[in-house]
């Protein structure tokens, strides 16, 4: 979600600039192809947040039962199925209640899950799994090898029309040899399997083909540490304890996440202890303020997440490369970053985070604000100035429409600021507002010319952009469908070596900054506050996000 600009605002710890520089090894890559068998990593009554006062940060206890932990998101929660698991406010509840086989963790490691092991075989195209034993759904069915097949056969079936289809790339046939062994037949390599399909929920079976995806996401069953007790998606998500988890019944007894989508309502939150934390980034100058209270345990991640301008690239208006990257020269990121967001971000100079420091390249063409290369980029493309300030070209206006989040207080001043900064060149930049549903169904269909939100176009420490990039990617938001960046994407999930995958996603980041599918801002800087009497919390996670998704392993320390 977030990143920062300086060493000054960064607040790196020591601990997690090595893990960063750990990650530009490529060992996770070599590691998780290589054939060998991966470690296994194990892991009342309600009662309201207390307010934080003096708490110390550091567990001054041993683990204890019940309570009840308070999160707040900034969107409503649209849906707890595997389709809805991009959104943040959506992954943190739904990957509580359902499992993955395996995931990277909050330090961009491998943990088993659902799996004790995996091997892959030389040639990189036989996935042998075996499962945990005596896993329960929640309604007590046993987990079986059925349900990975179930799970995979259906997400990945293109009849069944689902956004993450794009992540099962590669995969041939699913055996299941026994009830605790499943194998994955690949058609062809693909070396993003690990990061993308062994990461996806396994759902329950039969549940999921009784009742079909349009209810089952409404009420999910999984193997989760967590059931759903109470779902409103504008209003709040609440789930209870699993007794029966196969880790073990988790510590606290229920997790609320409430819909509030002002920053400032979110801080009033924290500060009088009625939430425990936030899912999504409070204001910078509020994070901060957290961070020196010593009621709060307080952890910054450089963001994954692009904080960007998805421009719909098939619109007349937005289809030239040219008047694309004219807008980017036209925007002053640095000044975004420096007015609107408290100098906790650095400039985004390709579709790939710095944090991921193997694949990232810097050395990719530059956008600096410079809006008189901007106006004579337009000049040369035919786009002349009107009388009304708006460029026009053969009887069309240089006009567009940027639909931002309802009721995203935090980034609509950024559509502000850039509305304004792509007026003085002659771009009319309109602004709407919707709810991220329809955002996101509109973007997926290309009939909406633009929006702002944070996404990732690769991550870490996986770089494919497959989802985002490709045609056939199941968020391609932008309608981009380049041949040669097309090619170079499936070519990069058939490469083993990471120093063979590095000059392709170089290649892949220099392709994009040129066809510029989206105005690429800012990576955060996320500072993520939490009360300190949520007790278990990591030390210096590399990735935000999965430190919510570890819920079973906190516990609440009542004054």
């Amino acid at each position: 979600m977030s990143e920062q600009n300086e060493h000054r605002s960064s607040g790196i710890s020591r601990r997690s600039f090595l893990r960063y520089t750990a990650l530009g090894s490529g060992a996770a890559f070599l590691a998780a192809c290589a054939p060998t068998a991966a470690p296994t990593t194990d892991t009342g009554a309600d009662s309201g947040a207390a307010a934080p006062g003096d708490a110390p940060a550091a567990e001054t206890g041993g683990p204890q039962y019940g309570g009840t932990m308070v999160w707040m998101g900034h969107q409503e929660v649209a849906g707890l199925g595997v389709p809805d698991i991009s959104p943040t406010v959506q992954a943190v509840m739904i990957r509580n209640i359902m499992n993955p086989l395996l995931h990277y963790n909050e330090y961009a490691e491998i943990e088993m899950i659902l799996a004790d092991s995996y091997e892959v075989s030389e040639d990189g195209l036989t996935y042998t799994f075996n499962l945990h034993e005596g896993v329960l759904f929640h309604d007590g069915s046993p987990f079986t090898s059925a349900d990975v097949k179930y799970s995979y056969d259906f997400y990945r079936n293109p009849d069944n029309a689902q956004p993450n289809a794009s992540l099962y790339l590669g995969i041939g046939s699913i055996d299941t040899p026994d009830d605790l062994t499943v194998v994955v037949n690949m058609d062809s390599v693909n070396a993003a399997s690990l990061a993308n399909w062994a990461q996806q929920p396994i759902v329950h079976s039969g549940k999921h083909a009784e009742v079909g995806e349009d209810v089952f996401r409404t009420e999910p069953i999984g193997t989760g540490a967590y059931k759903v007790r109470e779902w409103r998606a504008a209003e709040f998500t609440e789930l209870e304890a699993f007794e029966d988890h196969f880790r073990g019944r988790p510590y606290i007894d229920v997790i609320r996440q409430d819909v509030v989508p002002e920053p400032s309502v979110r801080m009033i939150g924290m500060q009088t202890g009625e939430a425990d934390a936030p899912t999504w980034p409070l204001l910078v100058e509020d994070a901060l303020l957290l961070e020196a209270d010593p009621g709060y345990t307080t952890f910054r991640t450089l963001g994954t997440s692009c904080k960007h301008i998805p421009l719909n690239i098939t619109a007349p208006t937005l289809a030239e490369k040219e008047v694309r990257q004219a807008m980017m020269y036209a925007l002053d990121r640095q000044r975004i970053i420096d007015d609107l967001w408290n100098g906790a971000g650095v400039i985004a100079q390709t579709n790939l985070t710095p944090s991921n420091t193997f694949y990232h390249n810097p050395n990719t063409k530059q956008y600096e604000f410079d809006p008189a290369m901007a106006a004579e980029m337009l000049d040369a493309a035919g786009w002349a100035l009107g009388d009304d300030g708006v460029r026009a070209k053969d009887g069309v206006r240089l006009s567009f429409e940027c639909t931002t989040i309802t009721g995203d207080q935090a980034r609509r001043p950024i559509a502000e600021l850039a509305q304004q900064m792509l007026a003085e060149v002659g771009v009319e930049m309109l602004l709407a507002e919707a709810p991220i549903s329809a955002i996101l169904e509109a973007l997926r269909n290309n009939t909406m010319d633009a929006s702002l939100f944070n996404w990732t176009y690769g991550s870490v420490p996986e770089p494919d952009p497959y989802a985002t990039l490709h045609p056939d990617g199941g968020n391609n938001f932008t309608g981009i469908d380049d041949p040669t960046m097309s090619d170079l994407i499936e070519r990069g999930t058939q490469v083993v070596d990471p120093n063979g995958r590095k000059e392709i996603y170089d290649q892949i980041q220099e392709l994009f900054v040129d066809i510029v599918p989206i105005l690429f801002l800012q990576f955060d800087q996320n500072i993520t506050p939490i009360n300190s009497r949520i007790q278990g919390i990591p030390a210096d996670p590399v990735l935000n996000d999965q430190v919510f998704f570890q819920a079973h392993r906190y516990w609440i320390m009542e004054a």
